[in-house]
């Protein structure tokens, strides 16, 4: 209320300083006719005025905002392949029996352009992403996630991925598969039921990577050449990378 009463006092005294220099050139010239014309004429220009604030100079400061928001996020997200994301990739695709049928479509290439990432991604939404449950080292999965919940809760603490909602809900993913895996102590014991269960969480973390990997992918590859070269040489689905697993 004190700032509304502040802007409404400022409106009142900057209508009548506005007044009282009109009259006051109305007490100088006595011309009432030259008044109204630049009256008039600076009504007219307000229009424009707004137009130039309000439209472009405005979308301006957005797209410029919007580019930095998306730089910010694009780092956090580099970050989180760098430190666990490429390394998880790694993990689940070799559980994934059927790797074989979509690894051609993972080889990244220095030529690809943003026509040929969309079709990738377009065509990997037809693919379903299951590993295979009797592979799953499910104590080296716990173990590997609980070490780096403090890293995963950071990453969902950052306020630069509130706008991106398939990456945060990637984090939540792994959030629940570490959640499921950190109540059950005795894997070797655990019925088909639970087994099936978690191998179904693993199955949605990993499609969620591989499309963030994938477009995260595509941003090095515009904007961050020697970033992207890098990253074609720690390429998880590339079985000549030089990709380290934790063991």
């Amino acid at each position: 209320m004190k700032q509304l009463s502040y802007q409404v006092r400022f409106g009142i005294a900057m209508v009548l300083l506005s007044a009282t220099t009109y009259f006051i050139h109305y007490l100088i010239f006595r011309d009432l006719h030259h008044i109204f014309i630049y009256f008039l004429g600076d009504i007219a220009f307000v229009f424009i005025e707004v137009l130039l604030v309000t439209v472009i100079i405005h979308n301006i400061l957005d797209e410029r905002e919007k580019a930095s928001r998306l730089e910010k996020l694009n780092t956090v997200i580099g970050v989180f392949f760098s430190e666990t994301g490429t390394e998880l990739l790694t993990y689940f695709s070799n559980l994934d029996p059927n790797l074989e049928k979509i690894r051609q479509d993972l080889l990244v290439q220095k030529t690809w352009t943003e026509k040929e990432f969309s079709l990738v991604l377009s065509r990997l939404k037809n693919y379903t992403y299951q590993v295979s449950p009797g592979k799953l080292d499910i104590d080296r999965i716990r173990d590997y996630l609980s070490g780096k919940r403090d890293f995963l809760l950071m990453m969902m603490e950052n306020p630069n991925l509130m706008e991106h909602e398939n990456f945060t809900e990637l984090l939540r993913a792994l959030f629940h598969l570490a959640e499921e895996l950190k109540f059950r102590t005795q894997f070797a014991e655990l019925p088909d039921s639970d087994i099936a269960h978690i191998a179904g969480d693993i199955d949605r973390a990993y499609a969620m990577l591989v499309n963030e990997w994938l477009a995260y992918m595509g941003h090095l590859k515009d904007n961050f050449p020697y970033f992207f070269s890098l990253a074609l040489r720690t390429n998880p689905f590339d079985r000549k990378a030089t990709v380290i697993v934790s063991s």
